[in-house]
């Protein structure tokens, strides 16, 4: 099978040829094509690619071709991963920073941030299906693109449900979850349910019976892993679910945006010169076998263990414990996924899938994050309960939100860039929204078509 990586010059591309380079069933992927517009970023992933091969020795490991063609890396693809960046972590930086001076989150799919994000990426997303549509039309599509869930919605628009979007947070909330309970991930059933960074895990079966109200009655396990500490066991009690992380942008709003305000410096901004030296340094011809791959280790681990750093110096936990270091695995869900999808092995996984009528308050065009029952015809929503009413409003605001940009993005119109941004809950005033899309308009070229 041939599999083609869109933004190939990705920094988590390492971790999807990882799994690869362990996967040897038949039917397994034996070609990968990295494509990237920028060749330095590029020729930089090719030589962490080739370290990681020649590290396993296996003479089996998947051929790697990098271009700067689109058309040509499309070209008979039987997979295709989406994970581009539009305006890079230049862009994301400026995102928050904009945010931040008007006194609101800028995260990268959370809140402002995310808007600007999603109209800077929506029309270029939407090209690419247009594109992989012509170039791969039997291709499979699966998203990695922020924010997940608004992308394969707007990819949907040209490829239905051939595009497939991961997360790999409800995954390892999860897994935290199971293990915690003393059962083994993949023999839980979680039940999950929202959009994109917007769920919640409301229950948790092993042999039939739903084992989340022993944990939520114990403070001490409960404020064991990192969604507990972020959150605090009163406030799970209260809810009566564990909410994905990205929830604390929403429950702790204030404390989380004086964090990032007081911090030295922002999420964007310091892996914008994290990852500078990083493809510097991995991108020199003149360097050992061995170096790219070690240069990258050493940048993951950093970048894993400041993961949202500021929420929890909001929430006061501290550094993360080892046991959340480990994510959900995107490259293992997207390998699982891909099996599945190839091989008709059949598995249950949590993705970013057109609605149909899983939930009663989103129409069936509406992309959602629920558990899936996957096979040779791609993925299939199961049905959920319905959402309490505390969550609908969250979900349909967001949704509605993300309607607002694929409009804007489809008719340049800034009146629904403004009522985007406007609308959002962590957005708390038109004058405020106005302001925010005046800056990012100034700080991105990439939103001169709103007028």
């Amino acid at each position: 099978m041939r599999l083609t990586i869109l933004g190939g010059g990705g920094f988590r591309v390492p971790l999807v040829y990882g799994a690869l380079l362990g996967d040897h069933a038949e039917g397994r992927v034996t070609q990968v094509t990295l494509y990237d517009e920028d060749s330095s970023r590029l020729g930089a992933m090719a030589r962490v690619l080739a370290d990681q091969a020649a590290a396993t020795g296996a003479p089996d490991a998947p051929a790697v071709t990098a271009t700067g063609d689109l058309d040509e890396a499309l070209r008979g693809a039987d997979f295709v991963f989406s994970a581009i960046r539009v305006g890079g972590l230049e862009g994301r930086a400026a995102d928050e920073r904009v945010a931040l001076a008007e006194g609101v989150l800028g995260q990268e799919t959370v809140g402002a941030g995310g808007i600007a994000y999603g109209l800077r990426t929506v029309p270029v997303a939407r090209e690419i299906a247009r594109r992989i549509a012509r170039s791969a039309p039997e291709a499979w599509v699966i998203n990695f693109t922020n924010p997940a869930g608004l992308v394969t919605e707007a990819m949907a628009e040209e490829l239905g449900d051939r595009v497939i979007g991961i997360c790999d947070s409800p995954v390892g909330l999860g897994r935290r979850v199971a293990r915690l309970l003393g059962a083994r991930p993949e023999d839980a059933w979680i039940d999950y349910v929202g959009l994109n960074h917007l769920g919640w895990l409301r229950g948790l079966r092993i042999g039939g019976r739903d084992e989340l109200p022993r944990l939520l009655a114990d403070t001490g396990a409960l404020e064991s892993f990192e969604e507990g500490r972020l959150f605090g066991a009163e406030w799970l009690r209260s809810l009566g679910a564990i909410p994905n992380e990205y929830l604390h942008y929403y429950y702790f709003n204030r404390d989380t945006v004086r964090a990032y305000t007081e911090a030295q410096q922002t999420r964007g901004a310091f892996l914008r010169d994290q990852q500078r030296g990083f493809y510097a340094e991995a991108g020199r011809a003149d360097r050992p076998a061995g170096a790219a791959l070690a240069a990258w280790d050493r940048t993951r681990a950093e970048r894993e263990a400041t993961y949202m750093a500021e929420n929890r110096e909001a929430a006061g936990t501290g550094e993360r414990d080892e046991s959340d270091l480990e994510s959900g695995g995107y490259e293992r869900v997207a390998l699982a996924l891909m099996r599945a999808i190839a091989r008709d092995e059949r598995a249950t996984l949590i993705l970013n899938v057109r609605n149909r009528s899983t939930l009663s308050v989103l129409d069936t065009q509406a992309v959602i994050e629920v558990p899936c029952l996957v096979d040779a015809n791609g993925a299939h929503p199961v049905a959920v309960d319905p959402l309490p009413l505390h969550a609908v409003g969250l979900v349909t605001s967001v949704k509605a939100v993300e309607r607002e940009v694929l409009a804007a993005a489809a008719s340049g119109s800034r009146a629904e860039a403004v009522k985007a941004f406007a609308l959002h809950p962590l957005v708390d005033s038109v004058g405020v929204a106005r302001r925010l899309l005046d800056g990012y308009a100034a700080e991105h070229p990439g939103l001169s078509y709103l007028r």
